[in-house]
């Protein structure tokens, strides 16, 4: 079998991504139920699908504008979530005043290797960025939106969103029909159910990149889990984009690899001989699981009538690192604002207009952050060897990869005002551009 095939079955990927957030993975169903609204026959103004970081963002967004808010999701809460747990510059700049970050390490150095090899760590006198475990930071993200006003339903699969039809009353409506055949009305809809969403579908969004993350939660002794605080450990792999990285959090290590999909088989010894190489194969996980992240075509929608998609939902996250969390939660909050626009929205022609600017602010921030991520992955796909050499050797490269990550500036901003890093994406463009054409003359 195939290991992508085996990880879809055995941990249950796509499942797990759609699950995460409140949309069930099962055919679409005309139930009995679905002709009428529910029995007190009630209006929201937002209902939010799916309680991860852009869900929870989307809705403490909107309950904080005075909307009637709705928050579904499918999992009992705190649930588990195949993730690093890093939390950067922006998602922190993007948390709710005062929002108490759950904290298991603050990390102040990173070691990098090349697939075990020309290891050197780089440390820095402030943090680079903290580590939490996902359970309990989207708890406290959910509970942050309950605090400012939403209303919180778990254990409530959703099977799709109807904009037509008898589901619903008026073209102002949009019906979302649960797995038990209930029909949830509202204003606007915000979809964050995930990279697997059912939400995505209805809207149209289409996916550019997939790839396959595998993780393990080890337990570790006191001893070796003192070696690792205050530090990570980040590991160019042995197949194209691929990487692997040790995050501490207490007596536990976070032990991941992410590569393309397709390359399952791979992936998964590259797994197992990093945790060997480690030192770490005589502990049993925890934790064993497996998790598909998607980027979003550039051209992808973004919004479907009254419906609009955030986080993972959409395909949004960072293409060379697949780092998620941040996009997430800056989306979301835009999707909460956006939407509260868009239930206001008297008429088809307004609530496109509402929709459109959404688009526009997350093209316009997110977006441009995405297509220098892209550049970067593809010039790492072809020169790892000098990106792991700037990075350990070379002052100005690790200072600003310590500034990415402390929030300080972004890729795209060192892009805009480094004409030596300019340069060198615009070379690797050249390259690219030089073998696609070579192919299609071939």
């Amino acid at each position: 079998m195939d290991a992508d095939a085996g990880m879809d079955a055995g941990v249950g990927a796509d499942a797990a991504d759609a699950a995460d957030a409140g949309v069930g993975t099962g055919q679409d169903a005309q139930g009995a139920g679905d002709e009428a609204a529910g029995e007190s026959g009630e209006v929201w103004d937002v209902v939010v699908v799916g309680a991860g970081p852009a869900g929870s963002s989307a809705a403490y967004a909107a309950a904080t504008a005075g909307r009637r808010v709705l928050l579904l999701e499918k999992a009992e809460l705190p649930r588990y979530k195949t993730c690093g747990g890093g939390i950067i510059g922006p998602s922190r700049d993007a948390l709710p005043p005062g929002f108490a970050l759950p904290l298991k390490d603050r990390i102040h150095a990173v070691t990098f290797s090349m697939d075990g090899k020309l290891t050197r760590t780089r440390r820095s006198k402030h943090m680079l960025f903290g580590l939490i475990n996902r359970p309990e930071f989207d708890a406290g993200l959910v509970a942050e939106a309950e605090k400012a006003g939403a209303t919180i339903r778990t254990g409530t699969a959703v099977t799709r969103v109807e904009q037509h039809g008898a589901a619903v009353p008026d073209r102002r409506t949009v019906a979302v029909v649960l797995a038990d055949g209930e029909t949830v009305l509202a204003r606007a809809v915000v979809g964050a159910d995930g990279s697997a969403s059912r939400i995505g579908a209805h809207v149209g969004v289409e996916m550019d990149q997939v790839d396959l993350g595998l993780e393990a939660e080890i337990p570790v002794p006191e001893t070796v889990a003192e070696d690792w605080k205050g530090r990570v450990l980040i590991d160019w792999g042995p197949l194209p984009g691929s990487y692997g990285w040790v995050f501490p959090k207490g007596d536990t290590l976070t032990v991941g690899v992410i590569s393309a999909k397709g390359e399952g088989a791979a992936t998964k010894r590259y797994l197992d001989d990093f945790i060997a190489r480690l030192g770490l194969a005589g502990f049993e996980p925890a934790v064993s699981s497996g998790h598909l992240t998607r980027c979003r075509k550039p051209d992808s929608p973004l919004s479907r009538g009254r419906v609009l998609v955030a986080g993972d939902a959409a395909g949004l996250l960072e293409p060379w690192t697949r780092e998620g969390i941040s996009f997430a939660l800056r989306s979301g909050r835009l999707a909460g604002e956006w939407a509260v626009k868009i239930s206001e929205a008297q008429d088809a022609v307004d609530a496109r207009r509402q929709a459109l600017n959404y688009a526009f602010a997350v093209k316009a921030g997110l977006g441009v952050e995405m297509g220098v991520g892209t550049r970067m992955l593809h010039l790492f796909e072809a020169k790892p060897r000098l990106l792991h050499a700037a990075i350990t050797g070379f002052g100005p490269a690790w200072r600003a990869f310590a500034r990415i990550t402390r929030g300080s500036t972004t890729l795209a901003e060192l892009v805009r005002r480094y004409p030596l890093a300019r340069k060198a994406l615009h070379m690797m463009d050249a390259r690219q551009a030089a073998a696609r054409n070579g192919a299609g003359q071939g």
